[in-house]
């Protein structure tokens, strides 16, 4: 309005009586102008009434919390730190690795800080020049197909990105991988031979864990030379004090507020009674059993399909998806691990953080019971690491207990090979280890701060999206069997689900489940074959892609071949979805549906001999007719022992040498033409 009122002014100042006549601004400009001006003054006063009643709005400047330290660099100076060791970790093993090698720094006269390279600004790694002795360590899993960590992802995206001169900034990485993956240790490689190539100062040999043979053992072999050459990078000689260094205090609350105790949940307090989507790993999404059967009526095994109802949780996925649960360890042991330390598990504890400093200030959400901790929280069955033994040792009373953990815990040839057959081979967990230690009688305190994560357990979902958007199914083996010692050893996960069953008074159990994405999907144009290959419970993802391909020909669409590969020990046994499949065939959405039954004949039939069999169709479909190729189930024989029977097909069929044979098959993964989801 002001420019309208000053043009007005000068019009009427103006001494040319034809400029009075005609003024600068006609009535319609003055009024379009107010027009204009109004609605801006409307715009900026309803957003801010609409900022003011939303109260989403008023939360976001403490989402981002400023008291948080992004600077890794500055946090290091703050807190006297010399060494920051930094994990990608999945499952929380080198979230382990990383916190042992920090709390490890104080027995050489450093201080080393546990970090979630998610958590700070990565780029400021050039800036750890300016430390006097300082050294960055990464413990660095490899994911999926080669990939980074999901806490490690922008870091790897940093490393691929920047040309920062790392001059003066010494490191050392230890990979965590398992050698029957096709991209073994991926990460780590990439991050030990990026760093060097910006001008990192290497201080120590890239140290290379696999999972599949003993990932304990050669985490410490790497630690027993590492340390040395710390000390001799930096001058510095080990203070020689080998006594347990606890990193979290016992505060047992005299007045408690049950209503602020965690029961279970992840993250937020009372997660579980009142839901709140998103659902991730930190929310998870408390889904109802709605089908929990039996797949086979023979067999010692219990082969079992679930059914989760999703429904009002928002939550989607799609064909080859993963649903990860977080299971529940079984109440006898835990009330046995009570019984043998002779504590009150339901006393409500907390275990805070010595260093005031860290982003982690509990092992597992607190305030808690011990009952709670060991229940939801911490593993009891997994085998312990070495590291857990040393710091018990001191807590056995006779000197030959004693002494024969502290040798496991060594990296002496002796103590290796008695850690490998006492506890690995023998498949002892932290209970069968106290009953077989009668004098080791630990605090239960410490045994918690001691214990991992219990971690979540991954599925392929066996149902598909566009189909069944409601609910999301899983096929599982129930894992059962008698070790060496003679106890049974049962799976935490597949015992839980299998007895997640319809109670009587119509009540549904629940499970706290959320999806994880996957890069298993089924080819974008629905004419692209398909070659599903998957034994046993790899069947799973391969079911949502039959209902998928069954719902696109209902549409109309045009679906190319579709062809499946499955493999089992016994017809009349574990044929798994043996009625469904032959109706998917009898419809015609099966092109074909071979089937290998290993142990029905005197000489084992797999499904690598099957595939062999119909090597020219297979040649024609990969090579001719654009085939995707899809394998799902087990990564240390099935999944290899398919690649080779792939490699015999190209070589004879298309004419080439076993190393073109090789390269050409490689060449369908790096198109998404030869996808793999398997596990060890």
């Amino acid at each position: 309005m002001a420019d309208t009122e000053e043009g007005t002014a000068e019009g009427r100042s103006s001494p040319d009586p034809a400029q009075a006549e005609d003024p600068l601004f006609s009535k319609l400009d003055i009024l379009l102008f107010s027009l204009i001006i109004g609605m801006l003054i409307y715009y900026f006063m309803n957003r801010k009434k609409t900022e003011e009643a939303d109260p989403e709005f008023k939360r976001l400047p403490t989402v981002v919390t400023p008291q948080r330290e992004t600077s890794f660099i500055e946090k290091m100076k703050k807190t006297n730190r010399n060494i920051v060791v930094f994990y990608g970790s999945q499952t929380g093993t080198a979230e382990e690795f990383c916190g042992r090698l920090a709390k490890d720094a104080q027995r050489y006269g450093m201080r080393g800080m546990s970090a979630d390279p998610e958590e700070y600004d990565m780029s400021e790694l050039p800036r750890l020049a300016e430390m006097e002795n300082s050294l960055a360590v990464f413990c660095m899993a490899t994911y999926g197909e080669g990939d980074p960590t999901d806490n490690a992802q922008d870091f790897y995206d940093w490393m691929q990105e920047t040309d920062e001169d790392l001059s003066g900034v010494s490191f050392a990485v230890f990979g965590l991988g398992n050698k029957t993956y096709e991209h073994f240790n991926a990460m780590g490689k990439y991050t030990d031979k990026r760093l060097a190539e910006l001008g990192g100062n290497r201080i120590f040999d890239l140290g290379i864990g696999d999972d599949d043979a003993n990932l304990e053992e050669d985490f410490v072999s790497w630690k027993e030379g590492f340390w040395p050459a710390v000390c001799e990078h930096f001058g510095v000689e080990p203070t020689g004090d080998d006594t347990s260094i606890r990193q979290y205090e016992l505060v047992v609350p005299t007045d408690i507020n049950m209503n602020k105790v965690y029961t279970g949940e992840m993250g937020r307090l009372k997660s579980f009674e009142t839901q709140k989507p998103p659902f991730d790993a930190k929310n998870p999404y408390l889904a109802t059993v709605v089908v929990n059967r039996k797949l086979n009526t023979v067999g010692e095994r219990h082969l079992m399909h679930l059914e989760l109802d999703i429904s009002g949780s928002k939550i989607r996925y799609d064909s080859g998806d993963h649903v990860a649960v977080y299971p529940v360890n079984d109440a006898s042991l835990v009330n046995r691990i009570g019984q043998i330390l002779d504590v009150e598990l339901d006393t409500v504890i907390s275990l805070n953080n010595l260093d005031e400093e860290s982003n982690k200030k509990h092992p597992f959400p607190c305030p808690t019971s011990y009952r709670t901790a060991l229940t939801h929280y911490l593993d009891i069955t997994n085998s312990p690491r070495t590291n857990v033994l040393f710091e018990l040792a001191q807590y056995a009373s006779d000197p030959k207990e004693q002494e024969t953990l502290r040798k496991m815990a060594s990296a002496s040839p002796e103590g290796k090979s008695v850690y490998q057959s006492w506890v690995l081979d023998a498949q002892r967990d932290i209970l069968t280890v106290l009953e077989d230690m009668p004098s080791l009688r630990p605090a239960i305190d410490h045994l918690c701060e001691l214990l991992p994560r219990l971690q979540a357990r991954y599925y392929s979902i066996a149902s598909s999206g566009k189909v069944y958007p409601t609910t999301i199914s899983i096929c599982a083996v129930v894992v059962e069997f008698c070790t060496s010692t003679g106890r049974t050893f049962k799976g935490v996960a597949t015992n839980w689900l299998k007895n997640k069953t319809v109670m009587d008074n119509g009540h549904k159990a629940t499970v706290p489940m959320y999806v994880r994405k996957s890069q298993f999907r089924l080819p974008f144009k629905a004419s692209n074959p398909v070659v599903m290959i998957g034994p046993g419970t790899g069947i799973a993802p391969f079911m949502g892609f039959l209902q998928e391909r069954a719902w696109l020909k209902e549409q109309g669409k045009e679906v190319g071949e579709t062809i499946l590969y499955f493999g089992c020990r016994h017809r009349n046994e574990d044929f798994l979805y043996q009625q469904q499949l032959e109706e998917f065939e009898k419809a015609g959405v099966l092109t074909q549906l071979n089937v290998a039954f290993s142990r029905d004949q005197e000489q084992k039939v797999y499904v690598q001999h099957l595939l062999k069999q119909k090597k020219e169709h297979m040649w024609k479909l990969i090579n001719t007719d654009n085939a995707h190729v899809y394998i799902c189930g087990d990564a240390k024989n099935m999944a290899r022992d398919v690649q080779n029977a792939f490699h015999e097909i190209v070589q004879e069929e298309g004419g080439l040498t076993h190393t073109q044979a090789v390269a050409y098959i490689k060449k369908l993964m790096t198109k998404g033409r030869y996808s793999q989801d398997v596990w060890s």
